[in-house]
């Protein structure tokens, strides 16, 4: 893939002195030569009519400085140089074309230097362009002077425009990337980090009754199938969608046409409560007809929610055997709130970033499915990242222990808010 198809056309690249892409340095050598050959050829052929040898000479002089422009996007500052001299010499040769008119295609090479190079060169080459002032004094007056520096000026502050307008698009690219880049890792973290919770339970499970109960760690092992089989979907239908030679829709990487799996969406919360109670954990799910139809980066952040805040159950909800899930619409917002009845570390409080509960040893529940144990310090970046999908609808989030025991995860989510 060509530097032209990863950025927008006309950007400068990155680096100690940016560069054209290939394109726009045709397009500035085209557009170049253009005006010289118009205004300066033109200038030098009605001037130098009557002046013999001089005007072929200062012909050719035209033609070597839009020869020289066709290497603009590579090396402005040399560019400048040969085309300042050359314009010195039409000027040398023909007076009566005033030296701003010679200088033309210096003063294009100049606005490029200004825009592509490092600050420091286009300062040096403001400069050099300046030394000129004392000729165009003396060829003009205080009128040739101003004009000659005022068309000097005019170039340089146009490079800068430009050198701050790519700035701002590199600037917008970059955040754009960035967020993408977040947006995927939190999507991969949902999914991985919940399929896997389930699976260490299941694990667990399967191992303390291998001997005794083969059947129901038969059970347990299947449902690390499922789970897996669940998850490795998921990724499929994320990761294909940031393929960059992905076919159209519905096709697969053998150009066969393939059933595709639905996305997460509330339309399969059932499902997702059943993965958490195949672990023994109870899990009570109320979800108002009134919540269809949300938008879909709504419909898909109440989901992720919703999954987060039961993987943490699992995570780290010390004796927890049972959560509540609610999703219901109130004053054109959707509310979700999860529940459950783990026991809360002493000293730890409610909080809206918190970082989750740390359960002691693994136990049972009062169904015979294990409570995994607590990893590290707590839920890490889980609520953290639940307040951030809340944030991106445009919702809010709380998170914190209840008084009577038990831990409680509600976000308000606008209806309508797609963004």
């Amino acid at each position: 893939m060509d530097r032209s198809s990863r950025e927008p056309e006309g950007v400068f690249a990155g680096g100690a002195r940016a560069e054209l892409s290939s394109r726009a340095a045709r397009a500035l050598w085209w557009g170049s030569a253009f005006l010289v050959l118009g205004v300066l050829g033109t200038s030098v052929v009605v001037e130098g009519v009557d002046h013999g040898w001089r005007l072929p000479v200062a012909s050719v002089l035209v033609f070597v400085q839009v020869c020289a422009l066709r290497w603009l996007g590579r090396a402005p500052v040399t560019v400048l140089a040969a085309v300042a001299v050359t314009g010195l010499g039409v000027w040398a040769l023909l007076p009566a074309v005033t030296l701003t008119g010679a200088l033309l295609a210096a003063q294009v090479a100049l606005c490029v230097v200004s825009a592509t190079g490092p600050r420091r060169v286009a300062a040096g080459a403001l400069a050099a362009m300046f030394l000129a002032a004392p000729p165009a004094f003396g060829a003009g007056g205080p009128a040739g002077l101003a004009v000659y520096l005022l068309a000097v000026v005019l170039a340089s502050t146009a490079g800068q425009w430009r050198r701050a307008q790519q700035a701002r698009t590199r600037a917008e690219l970059h955040r754009v990337v960035m967020e993408e880049r977040a947006r995927i890792a939190r999507e991969v973290h949902d999914v991985v980090a919940h399929t896997l919770s389930v699976m260490v339970i299941q694990a667990g499970a399967a191992d303390d009754v291998f001997t005794r109960q083969p059947e129901q760690a038969r059970q347990a092992l299947r449902a690390i199938e499922t789970g897996a089989r669940s998850a490795l979907g998921e990724l499929r239908l994320l990761l294909r969608a940031f393929r960059p030679d992905a076919e159209e829709a519905g096709t697969g990487d053998d150009g066969v046409g393939e059933q595709r799996e639905p996305g997460p969406s509330l339309a399969r919360l059932d499902e997702l409560a059943d993965t958490v109670r195949a672990t023994g954990m109870t899990v009570n799910v109320h979800r108002e007809d009134a919540t269809a139809g949300l938008p879909a980066t709504v419909d898909l952040a109440v989901y992720r929610i919703v999954q987060e805040a039961l993987t943490n159950t699992l995570r780290h909800a010390a004796g927890a055997d049972e959560v509540n899930v609610r999703v219901t619409a109130e004053d054109g917002c959707v509310v979700v709130t999860v529940v459950d009845n783990g026991r809360t570390p002493q000293g730890r409080g409610s909080t809206g970033q918190g970082r989750g509960r740390t359960a002691q040893g693994r136990g049972r529940t009062s169904q015979g499915g294990p409570v995994v144990a607590g990893a590290g310090a707590g839920a890490g970046r889980g609520l953290v990242g639940m307040t951030e999908r809340a944030h991106l609808v445009g919702g809010s989030l709380r998170a914190g222990a209840l008084p009577g025991g038990g831990f409680e995860v509600a976000a308000r989510l606008p209806m309508e808010r797609a963004s």
